[in-house]
């Protein structure tokens, strides 16, 4: 054995040898690795090794931290301690091996306990104390950044292929309805809808376009939808103070305003805008973006996309926007309540007008000054506008009160039988309509309606005959049927029914024209043949010529003769008003004196078919014309419109040529015209009946006893008729120049819709007068209205009436022929032959012709039936009294004018104030 070996003889360490020792290197590492401490002796290295002796108590694991404090302690105490083998051996020094000196444990170093492992986040950082421990070094920090970055374009990546581009939000599509005057400036918007009118790409002007470019979003046309570089200039110009453009990209608001309804500043919407952004610039066209946005974004004024704003701040449509405007409505959307020149004080006290103006000026030129410089806009024409452009001012929101309500309402219903437009459709809005209505216009026909209302109507002071009176009118354009103005009532908001149209008032004597109309047209029947004649049957009536008995309690006849009687059997006897009896009258004088027994005799000869073919075909609604044939048809016991009437007695200021009443000239959506009014002209009367249709009823106006005098227009050529209902429950006007005619009514009418069996209300006392007429406030009303709105058409004479083709004088109603005055033949004397040679010859015995001589007769023994006039003012059965016989006083055969004939001369017959009443005396 070598010295060597003699002197370190083979020894077991302590702690158990070789095998120990790699149990001891083997020893779990971790958080619970660290052994219990030592409890008998306290000594560090006791907690690293078994118990000290065999019946030593070990003490029980500590906390996380507390295992690691006591492993890091074991390490640094060990290892000043020597192995078994000494300073040179196994487990010496301070680097020594498993077991040291005097103690039982490991070193310090790796011989001490074995290496701890190497941890993937090393934080707090391993072997390193104090304030260095804290601090992540720099592959951690590298190492997080590349981690988070790889994560969040992973994020990205998913959210962007799972999210879809949601369809447009509802309130995008949501529009009103727009309505034009005549003159295309607005009149209302109505509908549940925003205000706004979508237009396509192609009616927004390139100037428009690149004015928000300009000023909002310079890469529009190049970037994805998002722009980092625009919203990194957008956040170092407001650092700077200056201009700014919005971080946010024109597509970015496109999708915020068109296809989110979540309009929320929260994170998650605006990332959810953002990938929506992202995919709506990769996958939809530029242009509907564009479209989409000019179409949804808030301009103010309640205006709602470029069409509404252009109307709102120019009064023109978008198309038609120069840069000028365009750039202002640029700078508006910066923010309307600071850059609305017009200014909005009542929101913030910086938001004055002139505060307003000078931000809306500078913002304005400052958007020009882009557009020239982006290429958008050449030099010479940005020198063009220098001065800031002319903004209309703020309207009040409109409503539906006053007449805009029943404007609205006709138009609607034009609309719809005109186009087809349903109501579904009107409320999903849209809509830009186009009206007839001329605002001068309507607004004199209110003035002239509520100047009667105050200084004539007051219910307060007579509750009993000045309550629920109502008015209604309408005027037509003769050449076009064009409804330029209507007055439907106080207030749409108030009472409900307009009274321009259909309202059930009687229209009295105005309906006389049409009876005319249709003698001179189609003529009366030939009494010797059928009831049922061709027109070569017939007699063409000539109006100054032919002549009708004008008696009070005429009895009607058919046209064969035989005397009408109702179902009752009873005798129909026609009266006048006031009972006023007349002589034989022509037809023109008994129009200028609104007498009745003419007119209504005159239909019966006619034929009612006639008659009522004849109102048609000049414009009536035959829905709205009384059926069967009695002979009260002709005097008007039929309830047409105000509307209808003016467009009717148009078509004889037209020359025979029949239009139809319209008020809605065009109809557009999305700025394209959808509907356009087409003239369906008739000619149910020629020129020749037309005319003298005309100069009879130029006649009431202008003789100094027509019943329409007080609507005479100094100046101008004006034609019309007087009518008035029997009970004097209803009373119009209905006239017409050359180019307008117009229709006024008047009746009272409860406007209380929850009383039960309503009805029309007498007029005796109303405003103060005996009796309402229609030669009285429904005259006035005509003749001031009128005279207003004549003013816009020059002045225009009535065609001179031509002769009737094949005319005659037709006498009808008892009317007698005019004869020669009646003389006495020369009595004969008797001679005698003087005797010649011939034979004698004796002159037979004179003759004598007796002389004509006139004849008194006996009293007719009259009745007064259901289907017959009143024989009093009583409101009776249709066309009649109660039907019980009167007797008339001994007439001669040329009768003569009796009564006192008041202005109107129309008649009282049965009343429509009761139940089974309805007849009305024109």
């Amino acid at each position: 054995m070598s010295e060597h070996r003699r002197k370190m003889p083979p020894q077991q360490p302590p702690t158990g040898g070789r095998a120990a020792a790699r149990r001891a290197a083997q020893q779990p590492v971790g958080r619970r690795s660290a052994p219990a401490h030592d409890v008998g002796t306290g000594a560090p290295s006791a907690s690293y090794g078994p118990p000290s002796s065999p019946g030593e108590e070990q003490r029980p694991y500590g906390g996380r931290a507390e295992a690691r404090r006591a492993a890091q302690r074991g390490s640094r105490r060990r290892g000043a301690e020597a192995g078994p083998g000494g300073p040179a051996g196994p487990g010496g020094g301070r680097r020594g091996g498993g077991g040291g000196g005097r103690g039982g444990g490991p070193g310090r170093g790796a011989g001490g306990r074995p290496p701890g492992k190497k941890r993937i986040i090393d934080y707090p950082r391993y072997g390193k104390y104090g304030w260095r421990r804290w601090m992540p070094s720099w592959k951690l920090v590298t190492g997080t950044f590349l981690f988070f970055t790889a994560s969040l374009m992973g994020a990205a990546a998913i959210a962007y292929t799972q999210v879809e581009i949601p369809n447009e939000a509802l309130t995008a599509k949501s529009q009103n309805n727009i309505y034009y005057w005549s003159d295309k400036t607005r009149m209302v918007a109505t509908g549940s809808g925003t205000n706004r009118q979508i237009v396509p790409f192609e009616k927004i002007p390139k100037s428009m376009q690149n004015a928000v470019i300009s000023a909002e979003n310079k890469t529009f046309w190049d970037d994805s939808g998002i722009d980092p570089m625009g919203i990194g200039r957008a956040v170092w110009n407001m650092a700077k103070g200056g201009e700014t453009q919005g971080g946010s990209t024109i597509t970015q608001q496109y999708v915020k305003n068109n296809r989110l309804d979540d309009q929320s500043q929260t994170l998650s919407r605006k990332v959810k805008e953002l990938f929506i952004s992202m995919k709506v610039g990769s996958e939809v066209d530029k242009d509907e973006i564009m479209a989409g946005y000019l179409n949804t974004a808030y301009y103010g004024r309640g205006a709602y996309g470029v069409q509404a704003a252009a109307r709102a701040y120019f009064n023109v449509d978008a198309e038609k926007l120069n840069p000028s405007q365009s750039a202002l409505l640029a700078a508006v959307l910066k923010g309307a309540t600071y850059y609305d020149p017009a200014g909005y004080p009542e929101i913030d006290a910086e938001a004055t007008r002139e505060k307003n103006t000078a931000r809306a000026t500078d913002r304005w030129s400052w958007i020009l000054d882009e557009m020239q410089k982006d290429g958008h806009l050449p030099a010479a024409e940005r020198a063009k506008y220098t001065t800031f452009p002319k903004v209309e001012k703020p309207r009040k929101s409109a409503n539906l009160s006053g007449q805009i309500g029943y404007l609205v309402t006709t138009a609607k219903a034009n609309i719809k039988a005109q186009f087809g437009i349903t109501e579904q459709d009107l409320e999903r809005g849209g809509y830009e309509i186009y009206t007839t209505f001329e605002k001068k216009k309507v607004d004199a026909m209110e003035d002239s309606v509520t100047k009667i209302l105050k200084e004539y109507i007051d219910p307060k002071k007579r509750p009993k005959t000045d309550t629920n009176v109502q008015f209604g009118g309408a005027s037509v354009d003769t050449a076009t049927g064009k409804i330029v103005a209507l007055y439907g009532g106080v207030d749409a908001t108030k009472h409900f029914q307009s009274n321009a149209d259909n309202t059930g008032a009687q229209v009295g004597s105005t309906f006389k024209p049409f009876v005319l109309a249709a003698a001179m047209r189609d003529g009366v029947r030939d009494k010797s043949l059928g009831e049922v004649q061709d027109n070569s049957s017939r007699k063409i009536v000539d109006p100054d010529k032919s002549r009708y008995s004008g008696k009070n309690k005429l009895k009607i006849r058919k046209y064969n003769g035989e005397i009408w009687h109702n179902e009752e059997g009873k005798e129909w006897l026609q009266t006048n008003d006031d009972d006023a009896s007349y002589k034989d009258m022509t037809l023109r004088r008994a129009m200028i004196k609104s007498a009745n027994s003419p007119y209504v005799q005159l239909g019966m000869d006619v034929g009612i078919d006639k008659v009522r073919k004849a109102a048609v075909d000049a414009g009536l609604r035959p829905d709205s014309l009384v059926g069967g044939e009695v002979p009260s048809f002709s005097l008007g016991i039929s309830s047409p419109s105000a509307i209808r009437m003016a467009g009717a007695y148009a078509t004889f200021a037209n020359e025979g040529e029949q239009n139809d009443p319209y008020s809605v000239e065009s109809v557009k959506k999305e700025g394209v015209v959808i509907h356009q009014h087409k003239a369906k002209t008739e000619s149910p009367f020629s020129p020749a009946v037309a005319n003298n249709v005309t100069d009879v009823l130029r006649s009431v106006v202008e003789d100094e006893e027509g019943t329409g005098r007080k609507a005479r227009i100094p100046g101008r050529d004006v034609a019309g008729k007087t009518g008035t209902t029997d009970g004097n429950k209803s009373a119009w006007f209905v006239g017409y120049t050359p180019q307008l005619s117009t229709a006024i009514d008047m009746y009272r009418f409860d406007d209380d819709e929850s009383k039960k069996n309503r009805e029309f209300q007498e007029m005796f006392g109303t405003g103060d007068q005996p009796k309402i007429h229609g030669s009285s406030f429904p005259s006035r009303i005509w003749q001031d209205y009128m005279t207003e709105a004549v003013e816009s058409y020059p002045a225009k004479s009535f065609p001179k009436p031509e002769k009737l083709e094949g005319a005659e004088a037709v006498f009808g109603g008892g009317a007698s022929s005019p004869t020669p005055t009646p003389t006495a033949t020369p009595t004969p004397t008797e001679t005698t032959a003087t005797p010649t040679t011939t034979a004698p010859t004796t002159t037979p015995p004179p003759t004598t012709t007796p002389p004509t001589t006139t004849r008194t007769p006996k009293p007719d023994k009259t009745t007064c039936g259901v289907w017959g006039w009143g024989c009093t003012d009583e409101p009776g059965d249709p066309g009649g009294n109660t039907g019980e016989p009167t007797t008339t006083p001994p007439t001669t055969d040329t009768p003569t004018e009796t009564g006192t004939p008041t202005d109107d001369g129309n008649g009282p017959g049965g009343g429509n104030g009761k139940p089974g009443n309805g007849s009305l005396v024109p």
